[in-house]
C-alpha cells in the first residue's frame, strides 16, 4: 500500500498515512480537526528484487533481455591461464588459482 504524506492547512502538522489507492484522500487533521491536504512527494521509486535486472547481474544472458542473443565468440586459453577447478573459467573466476 502507497503511503501519502498530509499536511494540515492551518496548524502545519504533518503526517504519513498507509492507505490504498483507492482509498478517498483524508480532509481532517488529528491534531486540530481543521482541513489537511494531501502532498506530492518523489516517493521510494521502483525497487527491483531478484536476478536479472540490471547488465552487471551474474545471469546466463550475458545481460541481454529475455529472448536476444549475444553475439558468438570464440575464447582463447593462454597456456599460463590457471582454470578454476570448480567452474573451469580462467581469469573471470575469483577462485582461480
Amino acid at each position: 500500500m502507497p503511503t501519502y504524506e498530509y499536511e494540515c492547512k492551518i496548524c502545519g502538522y504533518r503526517f504519513d498515512v498507509f492507505q490504498s489507492i483507492k482509498d478517498e484522500p483524508l480532509k481532517t487533521c488529528p491534531e486540530c480537526g481543521k482541513e489537511v491536504r494531501r502532498l506530492i512527494n518523489g516517493g521510494t521509486g521502483v525497487i527491483f528484487k531478484g536476478g536479472g535486472f540490471y547488465v552487471t547481474d551474474k545471469g546466463g544472458n550475458n545481460g541481454k533481455p529475455d529472448g536476444t542473443s549475444s553475439p558468438k565468440t570464440t575464447e582463447t586459453k593462454t597456456p599460463e591461464s590457471n582454470p578454476c577447478p570448480t567452474c573451469a573459467k580462467s581469469e573471470t573466476c575469483p577462485k582461480a588459482v
